[in-house]
């Protein structure tokens, strides 16, 4: 089962020609908007799920419920499956449009925590968080271990998002996709992001850009946990966005059968 990140660059497409079997939108995107397009998808019997950008769990400016509310409404509009977003900042007086790391440590992660069952309550059903891509962080803890307790203390499930994990371990090092992967109660994992990434010469790291076919050994990955898990895969293709038949010919492999992994 393989959806696809939806984005306002697929609009003039014949979106019954895109082989996904189901769509993921980003929720700001469609509080107060038109919902035709996602109407449609539903009609057509593939599911909407949303993905939210600016909820900014790891910041420190007070949640906004009015915006909490208007994503339950949405929710419950689109009878939606799943409601996500990140595990990182995004601005407290402003948003700023990007995703920023916190401190991988116990006091942030019991912060955290407890923004993300606040969320929870005002919406009353669960939530899920995306694991992040960072270029720089501190902490007492590594990445896994973070993840894991901010899952356990808020109660809370994720959105396990393969390249992320795989552009860390490039950058940094530390925990490999397989091994990270392992360490995961892949019971609070609802489904998986994949997404191709760059090298980028001028900073001398991998930029998590969504603007390339997803790496062989990500495919792999993804393939094996949709086979022993049952977890859905979904495409994010953001930049440099191509034709609706490289879109298809990249969800067809998806789909596939596994792949021989390599441990990383």
């Amino acid at each position: 089962m393989a959806g696809l990140g939806f984005r306002r660059e697929m609009t003039d497409w014949d979106m019954s020609a895109v082989q996904a079997d189901f769509f993921e939108v980003v929720a700001e995107n469609w509080v107060r908007r038109d919902r035709t397009p996602l109407y449609q998808f539903i009609e057509s019997g593939r599911p909407v799920y949303l993905h939210g950008v600016s909820l900014n769990l790891g910041g420190f400016a007070p949640l906004n419920q009015d915006f909490l509310r208007e994503i339950k409404a949405l929710i419950a509009d689109l009878n939606c499956p799943h409601y996500s977003d990140h595990l990182a900042a995004s601005g407290d007086a402003h948003q700023l449009y990007d995703l920023f790391p916190v401190p991988f440590t116990l006091p942030e992660a019991r912060r955290i925590a407890e923004r993300i069952r606040c969320a929870q309550d005002i919406l009353g059903q669960r939530m899920a968080i995306e694991n992040s891509t960072w270029y720089t962080n501190t902490g007492t803890m590594t990445e896994l271990e973070f993840i894991n307790t901010v899952l356990d203390l808020a109660d809370c499930d994720m959105v396990l998002d393969l390249n992320n994990i795989d552009v860390n371990f490039k950058n940094h090092g530390g925990t490999g996709l397989a091994q990270f992967v392992a360490g995961l109660d892949m019971r609070r994992v609802r489904y998986m992001h994949v997404a191709g990434h760059e090298w980028d010469e001028r900073f001398e790291l991998f930029i998590d850009t969504h603007s390339q076919s997803v790496p062989p050994d990500t495919v792999a990955m993804a393939q094996r946990l949709h086979q022993q898990q049952g977890l859905p895969i979904l495409l994010e293709w953001d930049n440099d966005i191509p034709t609706l038949e490289i879109i298809n010919r990249e969800l067809e492999c998806l789909k596939r059968t596994p792949m021989r992994f390599t441990t990383m």
